[in-house]
C-alpha cells in the first residue's frame, strides 16, 4: 500500500533547508521563514474539493500552462489561484518526482538567497 499523500508531501517539503510545518486554516502548510510555499488540501474539506492535493506557488505564466497541459492533474486552487498558485491532485497515479520538482520551484520562489545557496551546494 502506498504511503498517504500527506506523509510523502511532508518528507519532500521538510527536507528543504529551514522548511517547517505550520497548521493554518485547518491544514498543514509548509514554510521557509514566515513565507508559505506549499499547503496540503485534504479531500474531506473545501480546500481539497473531494480530492487530496497540494497547492504551491508557481512562476508567472506557469499555472496557465499546467492547467492547459494536464487539467486532470492540475487545478486552480481557491483563494491563491488568482495569484498564480497551482494545485496538484495527490490521488490516482501521482508522479512524485514531478511533485517534488514543483515544490522545489515553489520553495525557490520565496526562499532567501542564503538558503538557495545552501540548497544548491547540497549542505
Amino acid at each position: 500500500m502506498a504511503p498517504r499523500p500527506l506523509l510523502r508531501l511532508r518528507k519532500i517539503c521538510l527536507a528543504l533547508p529551514e522548511a517547517h510545518e505550520v497548521e493554518a486554516w485547518g491544514e498543514p502548510t509548509f514554510r521557509v521563514k514566515n513565507k508559505l510555499f506549499a499547503m496540503y488540501a485534504a479531500a474531506n474539506n473545501h480546500h481539497g474539493g473531494g480530492r487530496p492535493g497540494v497547492w504551491c506557488k508557481a512562476a508567472p505564466g506557469n499555472q496557465e500552462l499546467m492547467l492547459q497541459h494536464a487539467p486532470k492533474k492540475f487545478f486552480r486552487p481557491p483563494y491563491v489561484g488568482t495569484s498564480g498558485w497551482v494545485g496538484v491532485y495527490l490521488d490516482g497515479d501521482v508522479d512524485w518526482a514531478e511533485v517534488a520538482d514543483l515544490l522545489m520551484d515553489s520553495y525557490r520562489l520565496i526562499a532567501p538567497k542564503k538558503l538557495l545557496k545552501e540548497l544548491e551546494s547540497g549542505d
